[in-house]
Parts: structure tokens; sequence; C-alpha cells
């Protein structure tokens, strides 16, 4: 029985959300700079966690998992100003931001565990 990956279900999930969002950003707000910045950070947090799971040590899984963070954190700033620019409706604002600093959370968590059981080297 295969196990569940939160974080990777969770991303894809997000990614999915992402486009629906920017979808409708382009279509109804008619908003292209800002939602194509939020396309691109929420999108790529998935892609780089899928990559993480092939990394060629420890050390280049926790890289790639920093870069994935670096992303959401990025995508929360996006959801962020489209808020304050009144591009985005209270509920669908509150909700997309839980679920980035969902993600937000978890990896920052991997990456602590992670780096806690990298060998110590001496100096």
């Amino acid at each position: 029985m295969e196990s569940k990956n939160i974080i990777k279900d969770k991303s894809f999930d997000f990614a999915i959300s992402t486009v629906r969002l920017y979808q409708k950003l382009t279509s109804e707000k008619k908003e292209f700079v800002i939602s194509k910045q939020l396309l691109r950070s929420g999108t790529s947090t998935g892609a780089l966690i899928r990559e993480a799971e092939q990394g060629q040590s420890k050390k280049d899984f926790i890289h790639k998992m920093s870069i994935a963070q670096k992303e959401i954190n990025e995508t929360l700033y996006w959801i962020e100003l489209l808020n304050a620019t009144h591009f985005l409706e209270t509920e669908l604002f509150q909700k997309t931001h839980h679920s980035a600093l969902e993600i937000l959370k978890l990896l920052t968590a991997i990456i602590k565990t992670s780096k806690s059981n990298l060998p110590q080297t001496k100096q």
C-alpha cells in the first residue's frame, strides 16, 4: 500500500487552484501582470517538490525544498497584493492564503527535520 504524500498532494491541488484563479483574474478582472506572477510561483512550488523527490542527496533534497519554500512565500506576497488592490474577494483571498500558509508551514517543518537528520561535520 502506497503511503500518502501530504505536501505533494497539497501542492498539486494548490497549483490547480492557482491556474483557476489565474483564469478568473484574466477573464473577469482583466488583470494580467500580477496574476502571471502568481501563476508562476504558485505552480512552481509543486514542481520543485516533485523535483526534490528525486534529489541526488539529502542536501540536494533540502536545497530544492528550500526553493519551493521561497516560491510559496512569493505566492503569499502576490495573493496579499491582489487582495490589497481589490482583485480578490475576501472569501477567495482567505481560502487561497490559508492553503498557501499551510504549504509554507509543511515545507518549513520538512526542511527543519531534514536538516536535523544530516550528519554533523567537524570543522
